[in-house]
């Protein structure tokens, strides 16, 4: 190698991973009964003030003029990333979408290309954990909470004021992520190519099992024109018009009933499925990513007990599940 090559640094990013927020917002019903109304039967711990949660894991990561700190030891343009984290915990307590992941994630976003004039980027991701109230004799509790699965609602949010601050955009991306699903019927797989590689069975009936993972990306702010430049002022009129959990629970809905009620012929088949249902009902989202890896239930082979549990493979019954190897299949489709 020449003594005469010259380097660069092309590209830098820096922040905070796996900040662990449980907000709690606590509200009172105008119409709550006094303590020495309560009908016979309630709980103290039934009475007082409702409680929502939401609990975020969060990666905060900043981008802009910071070239010299990598360069030339040259502190003096880095927010501390213990800043970052005690930036996204005061905003959990002061902003008034707390509780909202997309807009908690936007408003972290907005905060730090707005309070550094040198960070021109920022990138927050973040998964929310399942919290869902407990059913008490027919009642949701008012503040008893199950974590119901292990799935997670993720968001990404990137805001971008490389233009200025008068020009900032976002790209905005939520989904799911570990949402595990079964069906025992109805999926098939037959016809892929048989070779010499082959010694998989075709088979017209299986278990189909798999963890979604599922991203999808909403047009930009900049598709409606009083949105820009965002704001941390506009969030509630971003999401007046985006409706960012009405979007996220049909997406959720729509991944759920399309697996269940597709005879699928393939996971690619069910999946794009899924992906063109979730375009025609949310018009605001641009574009469906789903990844999901096979997880194989496998039939026990009994013969040795003198049980036939193999043949023909649509009558097994009893499987073990297979975590590797194990197939992939993900595509992404975008609204033309």
């Amino acid at each position: 190698m020449s003594s005469a090559s010259t380097f660069q640094l092309s590209a830098a990013r820096y922040g905070k991973s796996n900040v662990r927020v449980f907000r709690v917002a606590r509200e009172t019903p105008a119409n709550a009964t006094s303590p020495n109304s309560d009908p016979a039967g309630v709980s103290a711990s039934a009475r007082g003030p409702v409680h929502h949660v939401a609990e975020f894991n969060v990666n905060a990561h900043l981008e802009g003029d910071i070239a010299k700190s990598y360069t030339e030891a040259d502190n003096s343009v880095v927010v501390a990333t213990d800043s970052i984290k005690n930036t996204c915990y005061i905003l959990s307590k002061t902003s008034p979408h707390a509780t909202s992941p997309t807009l908690y994630a936007l408003h972290v976003g907005l905060h730090f290309v707005n309070k550094y004039d040198h960070i021109h980027k920022s990138v927050i991701a973040l998964e929310q954990l399942r919290w869902s109230r407990i059913d008490v004799r027919g009642e949701a509790h008012k503040h008893a909470f199950v974590r119901d699965g292990d799935e997670k609602r993720t968001v990404e949010i990137e805001v971008d004021a490389s233009a200025g601050v008068d020009h900032v955009t976002a790209k905005i991306t939520a989904g799911y992520r570990d949402l595990l699903v079964l069906k025992s019927s109805g999926s098939a797989f037959e016809g892929f190519i048989r070779d010499e590689y082959t010694t998989l069975t075709e088979v017209s009936d299986r278990i189909f099992s798999t963890a979604i993972d599922l991203s999808y990306t909403f047009a930009p702010p900049s598709a409606s024109k009083h949105l820009v430049p965002l704001t941390i002022d506009k969030l509630s009129a971003l999401d007046a018009e985006y409706e960012f959990d009405k979007v996220a629970e049909s997406a959720r809905r729509v991944t759920l009933e399309v697996f269940a009620e597709d005879e699928s012929a393939s996971v690619q088949a069910t999946l794009y499925k899924a992906a063109q249902r979730l375009l025609e009902v949310n018009g605001w989202v641009a574009s469906v990513t789903y990844r999901l890896p096979n997880r194989h239930y496998v039939p026990v082979n009994l013969a040795f007990a003198g049980l036939e549990n193999m043949h023909p493979p649509e009558q097994a019954e009893v499987f073990c599940l297979l975590d590797a190897p194990s197939g992939y299949i993900s595509a992404t489709v975008t609204r033309t």
